[in-house]
């Protein structure tokens, strides 16, 4: 009861305001303000006020190295590998070894011990989890031929790195027919990765499809966003590696892959011959006691089939085998042309390769169509008794410069494929700097690179052109 009567006092009467600041302030001491003048804080060094690493490392003899950083959010406990761990050599050093498994039986629809990944303890190796070895490879490619062409040297790493990987391939229509020149390829399917609205019917298959392979790895140079991340998590590999946007459009693709790079352009096709650099260098790194894998130069091989057919579309076009020059390049809307994504100035008109043919030599152009209604343009322009081959594939473009002296042609797909089967060639470029990015070593590549002084293809100077064919007779000569 006492209580309740002090309360209602108190509220009843207020304790006044000149009460509760009864206390005066005290002021701020006068002597913890330093009287030391501006010209005291001018003479530190910079690295004391600024404790930043980039801004230390502009000091000259001081070099940082950064070492790039796990992935965040796959695991935030992770700090990478324990540097006092001891690795036996039984299962962490050197190389895969080639699969163990029983060959598969040949009367059997479902083979021989084809079980999913991990039911087969006891014949799969224990390294294949803590090496890190990758038995079955899915690589994804974006683009078309010229960029799948070009991604043959990161296979034939991933074919040294890993011995007896199973590689397959997954690319557009069109750049699928580049891998009838590779032998290092398993299964190739069609499935345009650049399509971003695809059916759902062909998505969602194409994801049972990957699934049910078990891949150990899947790669991937499409940039990826969330999208494509959530579609390379669910083929259900263990490592999961793409290139990622270089901007807003990589939020949360992080979450679901396991490597990424980040694009350093966000057309990749612009990086010329060595767009995948990072990836193969992230491929090719050294582990362990295997040292660094190097890049391999493009290569590829012509099956038997591909020489016979082409062999018979040139001696109907009235060449002879060994004694004409390939020229490439013709303008058309087809996409048969097989250019590059990054350059899209990159064909020629005919009248243009006309002129160039008038100065050849004592060898028979060829000249190539993408398509058949070139062909009554071509007879126009150039004459009826020129030789015309319609050609539309990688494989018999290939073929086809095998048994030739050289090629003549713009930034297309038939420059990498005689630097692929060590043909001379004449390649023409918009630009110097183009050239320098898709034919890099020219000369160890026996290509000549003649480039336009505007920056566009049709400019460039045709007696310059004209002058250079003479590579080509000393090259029938040592023929």
């Amino acid at each position: 009861m006492a209580l309740m009567m002090m309360i209602n006092s108190r509220i009843m009467n207020p304790p006044s305001s000149s009460s509760i600041l009864s206390k005066p302030v005290t002021p701020f001491p006068a002597n913890l303000c330093p009287t030391t003048p501006s010209s005291h804080f001018t003479k530190l060094p910079l690295s004391l006020i600024f404790p930043d690493p980039i801004i230390s490392a502009r000091r000259p003899g001081i070099s940082i190295t950064r070492a790039k950083k796990n992935n965040p959010w796959l695991d935030p406990f992770d700090d990478g590998e324990d540097p006092d761990m001891e690795y036996g050599s039984l299962f962490a050093d050197g190389k895969q070894e080639e699969d163990p498994r029983p060959p598969d039986n040949p009367d059997s629809p479902y083979g021989f011990l084809k079980f999913p990944m991990g039911y087969n303890v006891e014949i799969a190796p224990l390294a294949l989890k803590v090496r890190g070895d990758v038995r079955r490879c899915c690589c994804i490619i974006s683009g078309g031929v010229y960029e799948n062409l070009l991604f043959f040297p990161v296979i034939q790493m991933i074919k040294d790195r890993y011995p007896g990987v199973q590689i397959d391939v997954v690319a557009s229509p069109r750049g699928k027919q580049t891998y009838e020149l590779n032998k290092n390829v398993r299964w190739a399917n069609a499935y345009d990765p650049d399509d971003d609205f695809p059916e759902p019917a062909e998505y969602i298959d194409m994801i049972g499809i990957l699934k049910g392979r078990y891949y150990d790895m899947v790669l991937s140079t499409k940039l990826a966003g969330l999208g494509h991340a959530c579609f390379l998590f669910m083929t259900s590999a263990r490592d999961r590696v793409s290139y990622i946007y270089p901007n807003v459009n990589a939020a949360g693709a992080g979450l679901f892959l396991s490597e990424t790079f980040t694009a350093e352009r966000l057309n990749l096709s612009e990086g010329g011959y060595s767009m995948y650099h990072q990836m193969a260098d992230w491929l090719g790194r050294p582990f362990r006691s295997v040292p660094r894998t190097p890049t391999q130069p493009l290569k590829v091989s012509i099956s038997r089939k591909l020489k016979d057919v082409v062999e018979a579309k040139v001696k109907s076009a009235g060449a002879e085998k060994g004694k004409y020059i390939v020229i490439h390049g013709l303008e058309s809307d087809s996409k048969a042309s097989m250019q590059s994504k990054g350059d899209s100035d990159s064909l020629l008109p005919i009248p243009m390769w006309a002129e160039i043919a008038e100065g050849i030599r004592g060898i028979k152009p060829v000249f190539v169509i993408p398509h058949e209604k070139e062909r009554e343009n071509v007879e126009e322009i150039v004459g009826e008794a020129t030789s015309i081959v319609f050609i539309t594939t990688p494989g018999q473009l290939a073929a086809l410069i095998n048994d030739s002296v050289g090629v003549i042609s713009t930034n297309t797909v038939a420059v990498q494929l005689a630097n692929a089967r060590n043909k001379p060639s004449i390649a023409l470029f918009g630009s110097e700097e183009k050239a320098k990015l898709f034919v890099p070593n020219a000369e160890e590549r026996k290509c000549i690179t003649i480039s336009s002084k505007t920056g566009k293809l049709i400019d460039i100077d045709l007696e310059t052109v004209k002058n250079t064919l003479k590579t080509f007779d000393m090259a029938l000569a040592l023929a």
